[in-house]
Formats: C-alpha cells, sequence, structure tokens
C-alpha cells in the first residue's frame, strides 16, 4: 500500500479528507489526482459533503439529478449520490489503477464499463443528445431489495461555472469528432483537453 504523502509535491492539491485515503500504487494516485483537478472544475463536485447533506441537497431535485461527493468508506474515494423515484442513493465509485467503475452489485448481470475518468463514467450512465428515453439503455442499481432504474440527467451545481468554462463543455459536447478537434488550433485544443468533457 501507498499513502498520499509519499507524493509530497502533490499533497496540497488533494482535499483533506482524500489525504487519508491509502492508495494501492502511483499509478493509482495519478488517476485520483486527475480526477481531483476535472471534478473541481466540474461545478458539481461537493468534496466534503456527508451522505445526509446529499440527501437534504438532493431532496427538492427532480429524478435524475445528480451530485459526486468524497466519500465516507476509507476503501472508496468518490461517492455518487443521484436523486431517483425512489429517493436519493448513494452508489461508491470504485476506483483501481486501470479506471473508474461504480460499485457492482451481486444480483446484478449487467457488465460494469470502467472508464480512466469520473466525468467519462457520468457521461457513460447520461442519455445521449439525440436519443429518447424510449431507447436508451438501461442500468439498474439494488437498494432495499428492490431494483432501481439509474438515470443521470442533470448535476446540481456547487459553484457558479466561468462563461469560460461552460463554452468549453458546449465545445467539447459538439466536437465528439475527433477529426474535427483536430483542425483547432493548439491553444484551444489544449484548453478543450484539460476538461474534456460536455458534463
Amino acid at each position: 500500500m501507498v499513502t498520499q504523502s509519499k507524493f509530497p509535491t502533490m499533497s496540497r492539491v488533494l482535499d483533506s479528507s482524500l489525504r487519508l485515503k491509502t492508495f494501492s500504487s502511483r499509478s493509482e494516485y495519478n488517476l485520483v489526482l486527475s480526477a481531483v483537478h476535472k471534478l473541481q472544475e466540474s461545478g458539481f463536485y461537493w468534496s466534503t459533503v456527508t451522505g445526509t447533506q446529499a440527501n437534504m441537497l438532493l431532496s427538492t431535485e427532480p429524478a435524475g439529478t445528480f451530485l459526486i461527493r468524497d466519500s465516507s468508506d476509507n476503501r472508496h474515494f468518490f461517492t455518487l449520490s443521484v436523486k431517483t423515484d425512489s429517493g436519493t442513493k448513494n452508489l461508491r465509485i470504485q476506483c483501481e489503477p486501470c479506471g473508474f467503475s461504480l460499485q457492482t452489485d451481486p444480483r446484478s448481470s449487467q457488465p460494469v464499463p470502467k472508464f480512466d475518468c469520473v466525468l467519462k463514467l457520468l457521461r457513460h450512465y447520461m442519455p445521449a443528445k439525440d436519443s429518447n428515453n424510449s431507447t436508451r439503455r438501461c442500468y439498474y442499481i439494488y437498494s432495499g431489495g428492490e431494483r432501481v432504474p439509474l438515470l443521470l440527467s442533470k448535476p446540481l451545481s456547487s459553484n457558479v461555472s466561468s462563461l469560460q468554462h461552460l463554452c468549453r463543455k458546449a465545445v467539447n459536447g459538439q466536437l465528439e469528432d475527433f477529426e474535427a478537434r483536430e483542425e483547432l488550433p493548439l491553444p484551444i485544443k489544449d484548453f478543450l483537453q484539460e476538461y474534456d468533457s460536455p458534463v
């Protein structure tokens, strides 16, 4: 096991609750560090909010509203809190050196994909912009003995994003084609790559 303190040059970047976590490898540490940078830019990372506080924040929101927060479980770094028709559900995000995935349930037969970024994981579970709900793939979570559809429709903002960041998200949503992205000037490509998600 590797503790975060073994990487002192980057220790000030991580939130105090993440500093107490144990990393299995340098690659896992780098994966989490990159995720924290992007989540801090996202505008819906609530950091040290507890599960109870997340339930209160999401209680008046429509189903599909979600946020990301630090996990209270020392074996995990992040938790996805999402409002469903059955109330707020808190799903741990598993982290391995090869990527992030939602914590699996033994009753689920669906394969659980892994992503190199938490934002890509969220994007996977959101409906495609050109699909309607009747044709969208559906994932289920199990909570309290019931099977609940997992729907991520909109993040709950934790702060006001800059116009520059909102424009970057909009451009990322329109430029999913690799060739169109390659035609952009290098400084713009670099800026888009720092936060490469429309979420």
